[in-house]
């Protein structure tokens, strides 16, 4: 969280102005909440707040080339979100092809490779047709690896795994006793990658909204007070640096971690027992998305900013 930090944090933070760079995540997660609350707050639409949440999307996506950060996946649209106003539904739909057809071009040429996780069935043709076209674009970049969710929920993500693999067994292609974690991993969205390290949501609430649910079962959790809209680059770097003096421990006590560190290891590198990531998942997609199962049950559906 982003509170205040601990003193054992503040300790492993005196060297870190030089260091950081150095421990910085692999993939990072983010829910851009707060869109609607902006606009609000300045006498707009909610449909004025998603436009002007496309600005902190791109700072962000430019951020990680920069940086070296090999994935970053954004929370876009939930599969909760389907039960807000039409209006509002359709206009969202409207800007996800809008800002296709504009940021491709640019996205293509960073490096950045899309892809999207979530149900595609329910959106609109245009838009599917958009998102495919832009996958195709992008397919062979490998500089980011960048993941819209849309349409996405995480439990049906969960659910649409094991009935891929149910599927593999009752076809003999898979025997039950052969499905691990790495397994059952990789039919997921984001099979192919490494869990997210890092997962920044803005807007003030503090939960993760029905997003990724396996996949963060060791991520660092970083909330801000900060509306979407107005998360910029010295925001994410403030989360960045959250996350560099976090101590990862994945089961060990912080004096096991500290000695590994001192002989030149660190916690969540390839091979430690019970680090997420950590069984051969490569840097760069790999495996298919896959289609998330049917839509969840209504939460609080934050995904694309309340």
């Amino acid at each position: 969280m982003s509170s205040a930090p601990s003193d054992s944090s503040a300790e492993r933070a005196e060297g870190c102005a030089e260091g950081c760079a150095s421990l910085a995540p692999r993939h990072v997660a983010i829910v851009m909440d707060g869109n609607g609350r902006w606009a609000r707050a300045r006498g707009g639409l909610r449909a004025d707040g998603h436009r002007a949440g496309v600005r902190p999307v791109r700072t962000v996506i430019q951020e990680c080339v920069r940086r070296g950060i090999g994935a970053l996946t954004l929370f876009a649209f939930s599969s909760e979100n389907w039960s807000r106003p039409r209006e509002e539904v359709m206009a969202l739909m409207a800007l996800f092809v809008e800002s296709l057809e504009a940021e491709i071009p640019e996205l293509h040429a960073q490096g950045v490779r899309l892809r999207f996780i979530g149900e595609r069935v329910d959106l609109d043709a245009r838009l599917r047709a958009s998102m495919a076209s832009s996958e195709q674009t992008t397919a062979a970049n490998g500089r980011l690896a960048l993941q819209v969710a849309l349409s996405y929920g995480g439990r049906a993500d969960i659910l649409a795994a094991a009935r891929r693999l149910a599927l593999q067994v009752e076809r003999h292609q898979l025997g039950a006793e052969q499905i691990d974690e790495p397994t059952f991993a990789a039919a997921l969205a984001l099979g192919g990658l490494p869990d997210p390290d890092l997962f920044i949501r803005t807007g003030g609430e503090q939960r993760i909204s029905n997003f990724l649910l396996w996949n963060l079962a060791y991520t660092e959790l970083y909330f801000t007070e900060r509306l979407w809209p107005d998360f910029d680059a010295a925001a994410f770097e403030e989360a960045l640096r959250h996350f560099a003096v976090r101590q990862r421990r994945f089961g060990l006590t912080g004096e096991q971690v500290e000695a590994g560190r001192g002989r030149g290891g660190a916690p969540g590198a390839p091979g430690a027992r019970g680090v997420p990531g950590a069984r051969g998942a490569p840097s760069a997609p790999g495996a298919p998305s896959g289609e998330s199962g049917s839509r969840g049950e209504k939460r609080d559906g934050d995904a694309t900013g309340r």
